[in-house]
């Protein structure tokens, strides 16, 4: 199995020692934690395209660029009974943001199953795996991103030689 981010990782770890019911409390305890979304990044109604698709809970992700080149993660999840969505936009934020890309970008969409328990229903299930995958995106394109920045500058300083 590969490695998580050390923090994700080190989340993921203890509450896998819980049992069940312990479990719930700390995801019950980590959705009341979810951050509003800074007014300067979006304000309501948020644009459908910051709506994580397949999320019933209308999660939305907005990725902000750090000045190390990582990304900061915020969410917004307007269904008030998104607690497992709330969660994990709560853990996906605290542990992911300012992680290297690379990192990020490999993050198995199943590690839902291992903060969450083998019980999701499949629609929960693919919401929340849509959840991480839409970060992992934003890793992905921020890569591309800094490589093709990398090579223009590259090709330019080639040229003026």
């Amino acid at each position: 199995m590969k490695r998580l981010p050390e923090r994700l990782d080190l989340l993921v770890v203890t509450l896998e020692a819980f049992d069940r019911s312990d479990r719930i409390e700390m995801l019950v305890d980590m959705a009341r934690r979810l951050r509003r979304v800074p007014e300067r990044i979006a304000v309501r109604p948020y644009p459908k395209e910051r709506l994580v698709p397949g999320c019933e809970s209308e999660a939305y992700m907005w990725a902000e660029q750090r000045p190390d080149g990582t990304l900061s993660y915020d969410f917004a999840v307007e269904n008030p009974q998104g607690i497992s969505a709330m969660a994990l936009a709560t853990i996906l934020a605290d542990t992911l943001s300012g992680v290297s890309l690379e990192e990020v970008a490999a993050v198995p969409a199943d590690v839902v199953y291992r903060i969450f328990g083998q019980e999701l229903s499949m629609g929960k299930s693919l919401g929340l795996m849509g959840m991480v995958n839409i970060v992992r995106a934003a890793a992905m394109r921020q890569l591309q991103s800094q490589t093709i920045g990398e090579l223009a500058n590259d090709l330019g300083s080639v040229k003026h030689k």
